[in-house]
């Protein structure tokens, strides 16, 4: 009762508190992230490693269980440890204690890593080392196609252009985009010409490698001048690759294209994605936890429709899956039955007290309450 009492004594310091509250509200709500479920802060990091060609046994033994050991024993506040082996893949998931730091988390982790690489395979590379977030969802999708390009050029467009163009949004985490084929440099290489020719498949890779080598050229000084100076060491297409030489036999010299075909070409696809019926590009774009996901998809919408400029107009984008409608739609049913909750709540105050005075009061609290 006593906050009843300092009300009655000082009514104008609430009269100010209130109006306070209520130009204050705006700002609170435009600053607030807007989301159906709140903020889950379980701090997990997964570590991938990857060894190209190394089957799901060999990868759990000689890669996973290492690391696991290496993990318990150096860093701290470990809750458990989950891990998968695949062909070629390794992920270990590191779930630490409520609480835990994950920047200092992932710098531990990371420094562990490089640790125990000199023990592990020759050729083993460092993990890729994520932090991962359960609040952190998928809000939309886009689907990119083209009936002009091919599906190389559609994931290049979609992996270095779209993407590189909507990480900048603040809240944003794009992983790649699925389907469509990821582009390279392909080498066809013709058996029986090697054969022919006293040549194996290192001797291509070789040439191929010794003819497109970056060097630090420098400069040159001519007289009182500064020049620049540039090699033509790498050729500057693809296709160039065919003339490079690989061994000179009795005056004749034997080049790339002799034994094999220089292309630009793609890695074996694994997966397929169709949008109306034509091969396309599946990109997926992510919220971080702390994020608002209607902030973060209104972004990405102003983004994209920046982006589709500078791109080719062969290139079609469609979106879909957008998550941002069913928080809009969320957030309008709160406010909706908020103000039917109001508005009866005031009418019942009216009917038993028949006072405009009461009701207007209660009527302005209820909403400065919430």
């Amino acid at each position: 009762m006593w906050i009843v009492r300092l009300a009655l004594r000082r009514p104008y310091t609430f009269v100010v508190a209130a109006l306070l509250l209520l130009l204050l509200t705006p700002f609170v709500i435009t600053k607030t992230p807007t989301d159906i479920f709140p903020a889950i802060n379980i701090p997990v990091v997964s570590v991938i490693w990857n060894y190209t060609g190394l089957p799901a046994d060999q990868i759990a033994q000689r890669i996973v269980y290492g690391e696991e050991r290496a993990l318990t024993t150096t860093v701290d506040n470990i809750e458990h440890i989950e891990s998968t082996s695949y062909d070629s893949f390794g992920v270990i998931k590191v779930f630490f204690q409520p609480g835990t730091n994950p920047s200092t988390a992932v710098a531990q982790l990371t420094a562990v890593s490089q640790t125990i690489l000199k023990q592990l395979p020759p050729g083993t590379t460092p993990p890729l080392i994520i932090q991962y977030s359960a609040s952190t969802v998928s809000i939309l999708q886009f689907g990119i196609s083209s009936t002009k390009l091919s599906e190389q050029q559609v994931f290049d467009i979609a992996l270095n252009q779209i993407r590189v163009g909507l990480i900048s949004v603040p809240g944003v985490s794009i992983p790649y985009p699925y389907g469509g084929k990821q582009r390279v440099v392909s080498v066809d290489l013709d058996l029986k010409a090697l054969e022919a020719n006293n040549l194996v498949e290192s001797d291509v890779v070789t040439a191929i490698s010794n003819g497109s080598l970056t060097y630090p050229s420098g400069t040159a000084k001519i007289g009182g001048k500064e020049v620049p100076i540039d090699l033509n060491v790498n050729p500057p297409r693809i296709d160039l690759l065919n003339d490079l030489p690989i061994k000179s036999v009795g005056g004749t010299v034997i080049h790339v294209s002799d034994v094999a075909q220089v292309r630009d070409g793609y890695f074996p696809q694994e997966n397929i994605v169709r949008q109306d019926g034509v091969r396309s590009t599946l990109l997926s774009v992510f919220k971080n936890g702390s994020a608002s996901t209607l902030s973060v998809a209104a972004g990405v919408k102003a983004a994209m429709a920046n982006i589709l400029k500078t791109v080719t107009s062969d290139i079609q984008v469609k979106q879909f899956a957008d998550q941002s409608v069913f928080v809009k739609a969320a957030v309008s049913g709160v406010v909706r039955e908020g103000v039917i909750a109001a508005a009866l709540t005031a009418l019942m105050i009216l009917l038993f007290l028949g006072s405009w005075r009461s009701t207007f009061i209660i009527a302005v609290s209820i909403p400065l309450s919430v």
